[in-house]
């Protein structure tokens, strides 16, 4: 079920599915919205109560201001959970949703039963990612967002990309439909973020990060010294995916998820 709430005083359209004792918050990556999430559900809501939402400047979600910190996003989810009556969750956060994720672990980490980095990491920009970024801004200041309808493709492996070409121009779709305020605002968001590697190192709640073995953004080495950094964590490789295996690997990413929701149950 889709509808739209009010949560830490902003608009958001929350996708509600499932009846499992169990809840799993999935918070999408940049230019995504809820909907890139609808097929994986599928494979989830036999067993958990799987929640997703549109973060505030992508989606049909409201735009706050001109920087929507991590932090910001934070409180936004715990608010909707406040209002779905959740008071416990497995969280898990593609690419920057983890990053999201990350802050609600340091903001609220009693909400937690399990955090999940879902093609992510706790790394703060590097200089040149920021760069990289600000020419983004620039890019649809100028008025050409359409120049980032290349970036769906890169995140799937260079050998899936025929294979999801219509999958591919939906998401590249979605760019062209997602308010050129809210892009710009998680851009500066991201840029800002702080390293959550203490964050997540020291957790004691269950931790997994899943990793795809052709990702172009999280790359071999990144994925090593991030495993390094990270020794508490559980680690799941998507052997034929890219940067959205929830996508290019649906059913074994959807079993590494149920299998690690199930062992929270154990160990809860």
């Amino acid at each position: 079920m889709e509808k739209f709430i009010t949560a830490a005083g902003c608009a958001l359209r929350i996708s509600d599915r499932g009846t499992g004792p169990h809840t799993l918050v999935l918070l999408h990556g940049y230019l995504e919205s809820l909907d890139v999430w609808d097929d994986f559900t599928q494979l989830l809501t036999p067993q958990l109560r799987v929640i997703a939402l549109d973060l505030p400047g992508h989606g049909i979600s409201e735009v706050k201001g001109e920087v929507h910190t991590m932090e910001f996003l934070a409180d936004v989810v715990c608010g909707a959970l406040d209002v779905l009556g959740v008071q416990r969750c497995v969280m898990a956060g593609h690419s920057m949703g983890g990053y999201v994720a990350l802050e609600f672990l340091r903001k609220y980490p009693e909400r937690l039963a399990g955090m999940v980095l879902f093609h992510s990491t706790p790394n703060p920009d590097s200089e040149q990612k920021k760069a990289d970024r600000q020419r983004e801004i620039e890019i649809v200041q100028a008025g050409h967002k359409n120049l980032l309808s290349h970036t769906p493709a890169k995140g799937f492996a260079a050998d899936n990309r025929t294979r999801f070409a219509a999958v591919i121009e939906e998401l590249a779709e979605q760019i062209s439909l997602t308010d050129d305020a809210g892009i710009i605002a998680l851009l500066r968001g991201m840029q800002q973020r702080r390293d959550n590697n203490p964050t997540f190192h020291d957790s004691p709640i269950p931790e997994l990060i899943i990793l795809g073995r052709k990702d172009e953004y999280i790359t071999a080495e990144t994925a090593a010294t991030l495993l390094e950094r990270q020794p508490q964590a559980q680690i799941a490789w998507l052997e034929h995916s890219g940067h959205m295996g929830f996508v290019e690997e649906p059913e074994q990413a959807a079993q590494v998820l149920l299998d690690f929701c199930e062992k929270v149950k154990r160990e809860a």
